[in-house]
């Protein structure tokens, strides 16, 4: 059956700096009228660093909406008409000063698509090769490195609740499980 809501009218919206906002009236299958909300924001990509024994270089940053210190795989957001790959490797290295020889394609996921119009693009890097962090201006994180099989654990005890890490780590975690 399709489902389709079509738009009648843009009712409001705000333009941010990062997000912008519409307030939509749009009818139903059924024929109904009703309202939708939608945060607009340009994507953004997730990289999970893997060296040769295991290990995971994790950032550790505050992210003010949540008011928590959270641990993370390196990620950031696209900027308009960026290819993500491109995306990915320049966080990685903005982040944690890494570059890698190969970047595996984890595929794509809705953050949260009830509400927001966000395409998270998720990768694995492998090779790794280290150099000097040089993260933007006014981003303070710290680098954490982490055995995948903890991180693993800490996901599932609920320890890492950052939606795009606990997909990576266990996406990251299966194929290197069908690689041994």
């Amino acid at each position: 059956m399709d489902y389709t809501e079509t738009l009648v009218r843009h009712i409001n919206g705000y333009n941010g700096l990062i997000i912008n906002t519409t307030l939509d009236r749009v009818v139903l299958q059924n024929g109904e009228h009703t309202l939708r909300e939608v945060v607009i924001h340009p994507g953004g990509v997730t990289v999970i660093p893997v060296d040769d024994e295991g290990y995971v270089y994790c950032v550790r940053q505050f992210r003010y909406p949540m008011q928590e210190h959270l641990l993370e795989v390196p990620a950031g957001k696209l900027e308009h008409g960026e290819d993500p790959l491109q995306c990915a490797i320049r966080e990685l290295s903005e982040e944690t000063g890494i570059s890698a020889s190969e970047y595996i394609y984890l595929g794509k996921v809705y953050p949260s698509p009830g509400f927001c119009r966000e395409v998270l693009y998720i990768y694995m890097a492998r090779g790794l090769i280290f150099g000097t962090p040089h993260p933007d201006k006014n981003e303070f994180l710290d680098i954490e490195k982490i055995h995948i099989d903890e991180l693993v654990r800490l996901v599932m005890d609920n320890e890492i609740t950052d939606a795009k890490t606990v997909i990576a780590v266990l996406k990251a975690k299966n194929i290197l499980s069908k690689q041994k």
